[in-house]
């Protein structure tokens, strides 16, 4: 048996916190993966209490009439964190969105990305851009099934930015159905930033998302560009740390990762040019990275988006060339990762996203740093958001330790060892439909109740 101190260690009660006549569920001879060590504690016993981890223990758990599942030759982990989604985008393109979705399209299409988030192991899931409230509300009400949900609320750029989705011949500051629907707004000085800041925090943000850099498949702006002065990136800091909450930053170049870091950014999104200098900043602010492995994919040039708009195609080879470095910087000068997927478009493709995206984090990283980047990272990039911006700050996320919230799947087997057991795709492109959820992912918990058990 794999020792067992660490976890015996924080086997300590909580359940007098709790009403006697709580909901409980028993997991018996369970090998636990607690989120942040490289390791398996074997034939172990966890204890839930209403929504809560209350017990862990190598020995038997007394637990009167809880549910009592067997575990016998599974892996109990936390439930998986995705740090970069994008479940209101449905695609295929931002001019289509842009010209012919509704909001019944947008909500339909995000209630059907929610339900499938869940069922792929995920229990919490950071939207980086174009939702709102209204998502979080009805899944945390009971209405539809979801992870727990970390909106950004519009997407904030300048003009010619990241996040100017508006038609090509749209004058400046006119309105879009991106601004209507607050999924995107061009904020074009330290004012617009600040009111449109504002307004995402009150439209249900925990966080805000800022287009920094440009990007490849958006048409008006090189992925090299440096978006926004460092006032308006400061500007944005300074309205969510009112709400005790932080930015997020769509950031490529190097000029740009450091600039945002300076400016007070507490998470880089994408950060392909990232290298040993920005480590040793990130390192000391307490930053984080996410970043999309499909864009170091052999097959991205095969996107159709990419493929068959030139412009397109010479952004997203210039850009290929640039960020060769990231995997290699990485390794050498490691920084808190979390997991990130960046997919739009249809339900059944971003499944096939989400698959593939797990598989390249093992391919690049290996079983551990890949695990961790699915769990504990990302539940120490939640608790970013503070004390009264955080909808679920009453316990951690992404471990399993008492005390924490009772976020966990049942794994057929050891993902250590065998990192399918994750549920990995092997094909992007060309893949077959995937199913509604991994056969290997046997039972999905959030927050104490059970969304899938097929034992």
């Amino acid at each position: 048996m794999a020792n067992s101190l660490k976890l015996a260690a924080l086997a300590v009660s909580v359940s007098a916190a709790f009403s006697v006549s709580a909901a409980s569920t028993l997991f018996t001879n369970v090998d636990v993966f607690n989120g942040t060590e490289n390791k398996l504690y074997e034939d172990h016993y966890v204890l839930v209490e209403d929504n809560i981890i209350t017990k862990i223990s190598s020995s038997a758990i007394e637990a009167g009439d809880a549910t009592i599942i067997d575990g016998s030759g599974k892996t109990l982990t936390p439930g998986f964190i995705e740090n970069h989604a994008h479940l209101m985008l449905m695609g295929p393109s931002l001019p289509k969105m842009e010209a012919d979705v509704t909001w019944e399209d947008f909500a339909i299409h995000g209630t059907r990305m929610a339900e499938m988030y869940l069922m792929q192991g995920f229990t919490t899931v950071r939207d980086a851009g174009g939702a709102n409230g209204g998502l979080r509300r009805a899944i945390d009400a009971g209405q539809i099934s979801g992870p727990r949900f970390y909106p950004s609320g519009a997407f904030l750029s300048a003009r010619g930015g990241h996040a100017d989705f508006a038609n090509y011949t749209a004058p400046p500051g006119s309105d879009t159905n991106f601004s209507r629907l607050n999924m995107a707004q061009e904020a074009d000085n330290v004012a617009d930033v600040k009111k449109f800041s504002r307004n995402n925090f009150r439209m249900g943000a925990t966080q805000l998302k800022y287009m920094q850099s440009g990007g490849v498949v958006s048409a008006f702006d090189p992925w090299q560009l440096l978006s926004g002065s460092p006032e308006e990136v400061s500007a944005a800091v300074q309205v969510a740390e009112t709400y005790g909450s932080y930015v997020m930053a769509h950031s490529y170049r190097k000029e740009a990762i450091l600039g945002a870091l300076d400016a007070g950014v507490k998470s880089i999104e994408h950060g392909f040019m990232f290298d040993c200098e920005i480590a040793d900043v990130m390192n000391e602010k307490g930053a984080f990275i996410t970043t999309n492995l499909t864009a170091f994919d052999p097959n991205l040039f095969d996107i159709p988006a990419i493929k068959n708009v030139p412009a397109s195609l010479r952004k997203a080879q210039s850009a290929s060339a640039a960020f060769k470095d990231y995997i290699p910087n990485m390794k050498k000068c490691p920084v808190k990762r979390g997991f990130h997927t960046d997919c739009v478009g249809s339900v059944d493709a971003c499944n096939i996203q989400i698959a593939y995206e797990k598989k390249l984090n093992y391919d690049f990283f290996g079983p551990y740093e890949s695990l961790k980047a699915m769990t504990s990272v990302g539940g120490e990039i939640a608790t970013l958001t503070g004390e009264f911006t955080n909808p679920y700050p009453e316990a951690k996320l992404g471990v399993i330790e008492v005390g924490a919230y009772a976020d966990v799947l049942l794994l057929d087997g050891n993902p250590l060892e065998d990192f399918t057991v994750v549920g990995t795709g092997e094909k992007w492109f060309g893949a077959d439909k995937r199913p509604e959820s991994p056969e290997s992912i046997v039972l999905i918990m959030k927050d104490g109740v059970i969304y899938k058990n097929t034992l």
